[in-house]
Parts: structure tokens; C-alpha cells; sequence
């Protein structure tokens, strides 16, 4: 079976549907998912998503190859890895799960940035009303020995920047990534 490089990650935004292309190994749970996606991966994402301690300071992926499921991303407690390979295994269909989620590194520290980059991003009333007011905001923020990452789909060019502003005013932060990606491209 040929796997392709890159898939399609689809998602709704204020009732607007939006796709952006993404590398293959970062298949994000909390975006929906291409309309031709296979079974096992609209099930592997909806068991991930209902998790309950999934939120947006942690960052689950995957990718498919037939019937093994690779899960990938970086989370805030240990129970979420162990808990999404266990209900990834559950899975119909699934024979395999290769489980390279990284537990991130307890922090005081990270803690203070996490908070202080939520409040940045989601405490701006734009930002908050188009990204934030749902069960699991699209866009995440993963925090490694004070550098950020954040990840998701946004809607145009102008709130990448905006966020990527907003994210790089906190203060004790190293570096920020951003890999937000555009919708449609």
C-alpha cells in the first residue's frame, strides 16, 4: 500500500469548512478529517477527541497504514499516552498501534508559560470568539522546556499573525513555533 506524503485536514469555522495540507506524521485528532478517510481513521480520531483529559495544552496525532495505527504529538500527563493507545487498540480494524507520544517534562515553569500563552491568545475578544468557544479550541499550545509550539488550522493569514504576535509577547519564553496552517492551502 503507497502512503502519500501529505494529507488533507479539514475542519468548520463559524460554519465556514476549510482544508489545509499537512504533513502525513501530524494527522492533528482535533481537526476533522478529509471527507474520503478511511474508517479506522474517522474512529481512531473520534476515540482520541473524547479523551477525557485531552485539551489544548496537548497535541495528539496519527497516521494509518492499513490496520496499524501510529499515534504520535506531545501531551501533559502520562495517563493520556497510555489512555489513547488503549482505546486506539479497541479500535475495529486495527491490528498494530505504535505509540510515539511524547509525555512532556513535569514544569513550574511551563506551567506559568502555558497559562500566561492562553490567556495572550484566547484572551484577545477576536480571537477568542472565532477560535475558542468550542469543546476543544483549534488551536493548541505545547510548551517544552520554555519553547512553544502551537498548532491548528486558522482561518487566513492575518490571525496566524496575530496569534504568532500575541504568543511571542509572553514573557520566559525561548522560541515560538508556529506550524498553525491555513485553511484551503
Amino acid at each position: 500500500m503507497k502512503v502519500t506524503r501529505a494529507v488533507l485536514l479539514c475542519g468548520a469555522l463559524v460554519g465556514v469548512v476549510f482544508c489545509a495540507e499537512h504533513d502525513k506524521n501530524h494527522n492533528d485528532a482535533f481537526v476533522p478529517g478529509q471527507p474520503g478517510e478511511t474508517r479506522i481513521a474517522r474512529e481512531v480520531r473520534h476515540q482520541l477527541v473524547t479523551l477525557p483529559y485531552y485539551g489544548i495544552f496537548d497535541d495528539l496525532a496519527f497516521f494509518v497504514t492499513g490496520d496499524a495505527v501510529t499515534l504520535v504529538g506531545k501531551v501533559t500527563r502520562p495517563t493520556l499516552k497510555s489512555e489513547a493507545e488503549n482505546v486506539t487498540k479497541h479500535v475495529e480494524g486495527v491490528a498494530q498501534v505504535v505509540n510515539q507520544i511524547e509525555v512532556l517534562p513535569p514544569s513550574p515553569m511551563d506551567d506559568g508559560i502555558r497559562a500566561a500563552e492562553y490567556r495572550a491568545i484566547y484572551g484577545d475578544p477576536a480571537l477568542s470568539t472565532r477560535y475558542g468557544f468550542r469543546a476543544l479550541p483549534s488551536i493548541h499550545i505545547i510548551v517544552k522546556n520554555g519553547h512553544v509550539t502551537l498548532e491548528g488550522v486558522v482561518a487566513n493569514e492575518s490571525d496566524k499573525n496575530l496569534i504568532n504576535v500575541r504568543a511571542n509577547t509572553v514573557p520566559n519564553v525561548f522560541s515560538v513555533t508556529n506550524n498553525l496552517q491555513l485553511e484551503g492551502s
